[in-house]
């Protein structure tokens, strides 16, 4: 049998070079699409503008390639990553119109699965000019989506452009709202400030191994019949040491709903709604 094909964007990033890792190591035949070639290369690379769409869509045919199978999916994760280190509209212009492109792309090239990047930002108390409790907890993808910074919006905006595609084309789109990428690099650093848990409050103490990361973007090219769907991705535990009842009585006072008991260092983003799609399970937890 065939190799599964996939497509993965921003590959020779940071958290791309582990997606890329494991897809490769699940025997998927894998392309990356990026604007500079990974350090250290574990596929083809093709070195593209995704604000071009003619650009993507000669990346992501089957012609520019020696095989010519169509792809299974794409995994799109490449765009300015965070709010305040790009100005404002380039922040805005390059990762809605990427996105756009990526997804017009699928539908003319007949690619019926795609993965894109939102995030936990969307939700707006990460990057807001004053920090905001969430409406209650565990937060989950029902929760409204109130950013004021353009990283955040760009995240919305992809997402509804994902549910245009959906509807047009059919594709099978998971907008995944990924919380704090970590790899395993970062943990000694992260554990050297556990004493400072303030540090994580705007992020609600969330996280997820980009090796976690990885199974679910696998297990979504994988998988038929999503439709289209907000997934959050996230860990089930926090990435502080405190109970999480503490955390709430100390940083969170005024959330006064409470969905669901939350016990130990359960996390205050529920990934109910990725585990009940996917069957998905965290593999690497925070090391303390």
């Amino acid at each position: 049998m065939a190799a599964k094909r996939v497509i993965v964007t921003g590959g020779s990033g940071k958290a791309g070079h582990w997606i890329v890792k494991h897809f490769v190591e699940a025997g998927f035949d894998v392309i990356n699409v990026d604007v500079r070639r990974p350090s250290v290369p574990q596929c083809r690379t093709v070195v593209a503008d995704l604000t071009q769409l003619g650009q993507v869509v000669s990346a992501f045919s089957p012609h520019a390639s020696g095989n010519r199978a169509p792809y299974d999916g794409v995994v799109h994760l490449a765009a300015i990553p965070r709010a305040h280190e790009n100005p404002n509209d380039e922040i805005y212009r390059l990762n809605t119109l990427s996105t756009y492109n990526v997804l017009e792309a699928c539908g003319l090239l007949g690619i019926k699965k795609a993965i894109i990047a939102s995030s936990e930002s969307s939700y707006g108390i990460c990057f807001a000019n004053k920090f905001f409790e969430p409406h209650y907890l565990p937060v989950d993808e029902a929760h409204p989506q109130l950013p004021e910074d353009t990283y955040g919006l760009s995240k919305v905006v992809n997402e509804v452009t994902a549910a245009m595609f959906h509807r047009r084309d059919g594709t099978q789109i998971l907008s995944f709202r990924i919380g704090n990428v970590v790899c395993p690099e970062d943990y000694a650093g992260l554990k050297a400030r556990l004493d400072h848990p303030e540090d994580r409050l705007r992020i609600l103490w969330s996280y997820i191994d980009s090796r976690d990361l990885a199974s679910a973007c696998r297990l979504a090219i994988e998988k038929d019949g999503l439709g289209c769907e907000p997934v959050n991705v996230v860990s089930d535990d926090t990435s502080s040491n405190l109970p999480t009842a503490e955390l709430i009585k100390k940083f969170l006072p005024r959330v006064k709903t409470l969905k669901r008991p939350l016990a130990d260092r359960q996390s205050l983003v529920s990934n109910a709604r990725l585990k009940a799609l996917l069957g998905w399970q965290q593999e690497h937890f925070y090391p303390f």
